[in-house]
């Protein structure tokens, strides 16, 4: 359970409150509607000798059940859109100058990763492949550009609330900046083929001097 709650990203306190805000907004109402609607049956359930009272829906003391809820559920509606548009721009739209870039690729069912060597630049000669293990750094920005080779998939590092579709001839710009050490899942968050189930890797945040080591000696194996 504390692996699921976790938050390893700036960013995903923020989707894990504007979760919050729409659970609670929409659970209050729903639980006040549900509980008028069962008031009124019992309210007004059949009664020996007492005839039903016919309504068109048009008097003014009826109407008024209908439109103030509306007026205040539209209100509710204000705060969950401006949640929503901020975080999305937090998130999506606005990219902090990143300290590494990475390429994440994806295809029928395997993740693929480019990690750049020790010349932290990449497309250049020492760049260091993977395959299903991602190594970054904590608290340092990166940016990832995301491909597929196939079909749809979606790049999720659930611990940083990421999900992002990878769409075959695009590439991708996004984000994160990791918060927390350890070693966590990579998912594809859709449906790709018989194979979908299995298409998982791992992300491994490492400390400053661990990660200069492993970049070391990815780079030491991998030099002709």
């Amino acid at each position: 359970m504390d692996r699921f709650l976790l938050q390893a990203s700036t960013y995903a306190s923020s989707i894990d409150g504007l979760i919050l805000l729409i659970g609670v907004l929409v659970g209050f109402w729903f639980l006040l509607a549900e509980g008028l609607f069962f008031w009124l049956i019992w309210r007004f359930r059949a009664r020996p000798g007492e005839k039903s009272q016919y309504l068109t829906g048009k008097e003014k003391h009826v109407k008024r059940w209908i439109t103030i809820p509306h007026a205040l559920v539209l209100l509710c509606d204000v705060f969950i859109i401006i949640g929503s548009v901020r975080v999305w721009y937090d998130v999506k739209q606005q990219l902090p100058e990143p300290d590494s870039t990475i390429r994440v690729i994806g295809q029928q069912w395997v993740w693929s990763f480019q990690h750049p060597g020790p010349d932290n630049v990449l497309d250049t000669d020492d760049d260091i492949y993977t395959a299903n293990d991602l190594h970054v750094e904590i608290d340092k920005t990166y940016h990832y550009k995301l491909e597929s080779r196939d079909v749809l998939h979606d790049f999720s590092v659930p611990v940083f609330r990421l999900k992002q579709d990878a769409i075959p001839g695009r590439s991708i710009t996004g984000w994160f900046r990791p918060t927390v050490a350890g070693d966590f899942d990579i998912q594809c968050a859709e449906i790709c083929g018989i194979g979908h189930g299995i298409m998982a890797a791992r992300i491994h945040i490492e400390d400053a001097n661990t990660h200069a080591q492993w970049i070391s000696a990815a780079s030491a194996a991998t030099t002709p």
